[in-house]
């Protein structure tokens, strides 16, 4: 696929602005892959594993601004204890998916940064997989689109 030049995203915001409102996509949005959410399941991710990743990547701007909101921060949007935010991003952790930075300075720490490069690359074979399907579809669908006319009859012997 062709990398989106910026009318193409400025299509996409005014389509969204129209489902969603101005507002609310002035207020801001978030971009997360659909195969993330369409197989969460099978990457094992719980509602709110899901939940996280989601915050997550609401305040990821930039590949390299890796986001770091506070656990309490988290706990109180999805109005859970911090305590279960803190297993979660574990278990998160544990299955790979997630990667802690801890930041530190002289004055003591400071909030974790979060990398999703697990989880980037464990949801590619779901990406590689709806690519190629929806590569057979459009196939299919220009074979389709090739054939003109009724469809070419020819004469069957009898057997009288």
């Amino acid at each position: 696929m062709a990398a989106k030049t910026q009318t193409d995203t400025n299509t996409d915001l005014r389509t969204n602005e129209k489902k969603w409102s101005k507002p609310l996509m002035d207020a801001g949005w978030t971009a997360l892959p659909s195969v993330i959410i369409e197989n969460q399941k099978q990457l094992g991710l719980t509602p709110l594993d899901l939940n996280i990743v989601l915050y997550l990547a609401s305040k990821w701007w930039t590949a390299e601004g890796r986001p770091f909101p506070s656990k309490g921060t988290m706990a109180k949007a999805m109005d859970v204890h911090p305590r279960t935010i803190q297993k979660h991003v574990a278990g998160l952790e544990a299955a790979g998916y997630l990667r802690r930075e801890e930041r530190r300075t002289d004055a003591g720490s400071k909030t974790n940064i979060y990398h999703l490069d697990g989880l980037i690359k464990a949801a590619k074979p779901f990406a590689d997989e709806k690519l190629a399907e929806m590569k057979d579809k459009a196939e299919i669908a220009k074979r389709r689109q090739n054939r003109r006319g009724a469809p070419k009859l020819r004469v069957v012997a009898s057997e009288e």
